[in-house]
């Protein structure tokens, strides 16, 4: 087996911002393992300011995997604490073992008979740029919106789910709402309780990590279900697992395999989410058609009913080609067309 790796920067259409800060290009990189004539592809993806690991702890350990890949392939807890290339390998190493066509996981989804529902996603800005793309969402007909918030003032947030409100029947529209961690303790049970006046689906992190006592106070006590994200990275032991879940009690998790652990660490999150009756859905994070190929078509092996949080990668102007395609409020997959591979 020889592996080699490629280093792709990503360029948005337009910035794209989050409480974190506004991203205008990211970075990743595409792993290519090869075998009897046949490449498999998989990508790392590392989010800076929100992975755990760094550029240059990424680029290392490819290195490594290029000198060694069978000692990581026989062995991938090696990369337990670097999600974004445990994923890259484990993917690559399906594409390679499935003839690699980027057909991971073979399904429904791959043939083009099924589409995965999922949530139309508002970016954070200004109030116009906020109000033009939760009109745009409205008008293709999405019955599931997400909203970030917490990067402008909360009663203009406020004003925005009023506006949403009002375009559109409760009971035929649900909303979400991600905070990033944007709220401090002391006020998030007040904004909680403002933010329920809109019938909000879930709200995700609405404070900070590392803060399980108050997290878990607020999953008891608040008016919206919680669904945590940025609290579940760089908690990849089983034990920390269950720990965590049994100490916040959350309602939901949403749940990113370049973030938490790849396809198996998410595995054992859900796993355990059963085992205690939490909820879940699975969101890409900006990773290129790649990544997000790979993550639709094992969240479609799930068969949950819930939305998703997956795009098509179109905030890219140089994405790779795939058959990725949205149709309605639902991502496809077109077997006549393929992947335009670097």
């Amino acid at each position: 087996m020889i592996a080699h790796f490629k280093k792709h920067e990503l360029q948005f259409k337009q910035p794209a911002g989050t409480s974190r800060g506004v991203y205008h290009s990211r970075t990743v990189w595409y792993l290519f393992l090869e075998d009897n004539g046949i490449t498999g592809i998989g990508e790392c993806a590392p989010l800076p300011g929100l992975s755990k690991e760094k550029p240059e702890e990424v680029e290392a350990v490819l290195k490594e995997i290029s000198n060694d890949p069978q000692r990581f392939v026989d062995d991938l807890s090696l990369l337990q604490d670097i999600p974004s290339v445990k994923f890259g390998l484990e993917t690559a190493l399906l594409d390679l073992r499935n003839g690699g066509k980027q057909i991971i996981f073979p399904s429904d989804f791959t043939n083009g008979q099924a589409g995965i529902p999922i949530n139309g996603l508002i970016w954070m800005g200004d109030e116009d740029f906020m109000v033009k793309q939760i009109q745009e969402k409205l008008n293709a007909e999405y019955s599931c919106i997400k909203l970030k918030i917490g990067a402008i003032d909360f009663e203009k947030e406020l004003e925005l789910l009023r506006i949403v409100r009002s375009a559109c029947c409760e009971k035929s529209l649900t909303l979400r709402v991600d905070a990033n961690g944007a709220f401090q303790p002391a006020e998030a049970m007040e904004k909680l309780n403002a933010l329920a006046k809109f019938d909000i689906h879930s709200i995700e992190q609405p404070i900070k990590t590392g803060q399980w006592e108050e997290m878990g106070k607020l999953c008891d006590e608040t008016p919206i279900p919680i669904a945590l994200d940025e609290e579940l990275i760089g908690i990849n032991k089983r034990d920390e697992k269950e720990k965590l879940l049994d100490t916040i009690r959350p309602q939901f998790l949403v749940l990113k395999p370049s973030l938490h652990g790849g396809i198996a660490g998410c595995d054992e999150w859900i796993e355990l989410a059963n085992d205690r009756s939490i909820g879940w859905w699975i969101t890409s994070y900006l990773e290129s058609n790649i990544g997000l190929n790979a993550i639709a078509q094992w969240t479609y092996t799930k068969q949950s009913k819930m939305h998703q949080g997956l795009g098509t990668g179109q905030l890219f102007t140089n994405n790779i080609n795939s058959p990725l395609e949205i149709r309605g409020e639902q991502l496809w997959f077109d077997p006549q067309k393929s992947f335009d591979l670097l």
